[in-house]
């Protein structure tokens, strides 16, 4: 069994509070739960920040090639948003057999 763990750190575009920075959030969380309801997702820092947030993605899968699939199709489905820039998009795979 494999992990995939994807963190987006998004620059949002003109947010000036902390309740305009959920309106911009949620909607793209909501978007990536819908459209990969396998996948688990949520708001995981800068949670304080009005124009930044980070964005992590866990992935379980069978396979290291779906686990990478997913994330990338999930990175690709976040970067779209043109309200929001991608600053930097980080993934890791874990094994169940390391230790």
């Amino acid at each position: 069994m494999y992990v995939g763990a994807l963190t987006l750190d998004i620059l949002l575009g003109d947010v000036r509070s902390l309740k305009q920075k959920r309106s911009v959030v949620r909607p793209i969380i909501a978007e990536v739960q819908r459209r990969f309801p396998g996948v688990a997702v949520a708001e995981t820092g800068h949670l304080d920040l009005h124009r930044r947030t980070e964005i992590g993605i866990a992935v379980v899968s069978a396979t290291a090639a779906n686990c990478g699939v997913v994330m990338d199709d999930c990175e690709r489905l976040v970067a779209f948003h043109p309200e929001i820039e991608l600053l930097s998009a980080r993934q890791r795979l874990y094994n169940d057999n390391e230790d």
